[in-house]
């Protein structure tokens, strides 16, 4: 039987990396559930600023959050190689968009360090922890942060047992 490469990450340390603008981010591999292109979306009333709307993948209505927007980003001027990483958040799929995706990488056994404080508004930026990669550091989302934002989108959703 072969053994498993010492050079391949551990998937439970493993993260997927993202970029917007400059700036570099990652979620973690396990919550992961596909990159796709972007799709069309359908915009949902009274939605949140940072929900881009809903779009159909694969018979699923999903729920896609401008992460630039979420983070106070302006928007691109051409979304044309925009990606959207396909997470699980509470046991729903919701779409991030990103402006690229970057690679798959492992935090080889080291813990994230702690996300900086910056004073009101830390719980709203969503960041668990922060990464070294590459000489860079790199933000990790914290995606529960997201499970409140999609709270209310859905009323009688699967989410909360279909219950209006």
């Amino acid at each position: 039987m072969r053994q498993p490469s010492k050079d391949r990450p551990d998937p439970k340390r493993s993260l997927v990396g993202f970029a917007l603008g400059d700036v570099e981010y990652a979620v973690p591999i396990s919550s992961v559930r596909e990159i796709v292109n972007a799709l069309p979306t359908t915009p949902v009333p009274n939605a949140p600023d940072v929900i881009l709307g809903v779009a159909d993948h694969r018979g699923d209505v999903v729920p896609v959050v401008d992460l630039r927007a979420r983070l106070g980003m302006p928007k691109l001027a051409s979304a044309l190689r925009t990606k959207w990483i396909l997470v699980d958040v509470q046991g729903r799929t919701v779409g991030l968009a990103v402006d690229r995706v970057t690679e798959v990488f492992g935090t080889e056994g080291g813990v994230l360090r702690p996300a900086p404080e910056f004073g009101p508004g830390d719980e709203v930026r969503g960041i668990s922890g922060v990464a070294a990669h590459g000489g860079k550091l790199i933000f990790v989302l914290d995606l529960d942060s997201f499970e409140s934002l999609m709270s209310g989108l859905f009323a009688g959703s699967k989410a909360d047992g279909g219950h209006a």
